[in-house]
């Protein structure tokens, strides 16, 4: 079964830190460029953070430029955010997701992403 399953959100307070994980599994996802994205309570999902296959590109948004990094590690199928600097607005769930094999460039729209994990949530409190 081909899958992704995010973990590490929690509830913290405004400056800590959090690194969420997502592990994929059930094809080689070494190919595939994948993200991360958030959904609050009455807005959009949006892409937070994005890395190519091989990891040698990535992309942030503008909100969390300098505080949240993207890594992934293809030997053991896993993409990770780190947050640092942890702010209210940060408050979402955050769902990691997978474009198709072959797929190792960046894109930012959900369009671009055809598998996803069921989501974590994060609550940073003032």
């Amino acid at each position: 079964q081909v899958q992704l399953v995010e973990s590490g959100g929690g509830l913290v307070q405004a400056g800590d830190s959090l690194r969420l994980s997502c592990a994929a599994s059930g094809r080689t996802f070494s190919s595939s460029a994948m993200g991360w994205f958030r959904q609050a309570p009455g807005k959009e999902r949006d892409v937070v953070a994005a890395i190519s296959g091989s990891g040698s590109s990535t992309y942030y948004a503008d909100s969390v430029k300098a505080r949240f990094t993207i890594s992934r590690d293809n030997a053991k199928n896993t993409v990770y955010l780190q947050m640092n600097s942890l702010k209210p607005d940060d408050t979402a769930v955050y769902y990691c997701a997978a474009r198709s094999i072959g797929s190792r460039y960046i894109v930012t729209s959900t369009s671009g992403y055809g598998l996803w994990g069921q989501g974590t949530q994060v609550t940073v409190s003032s």
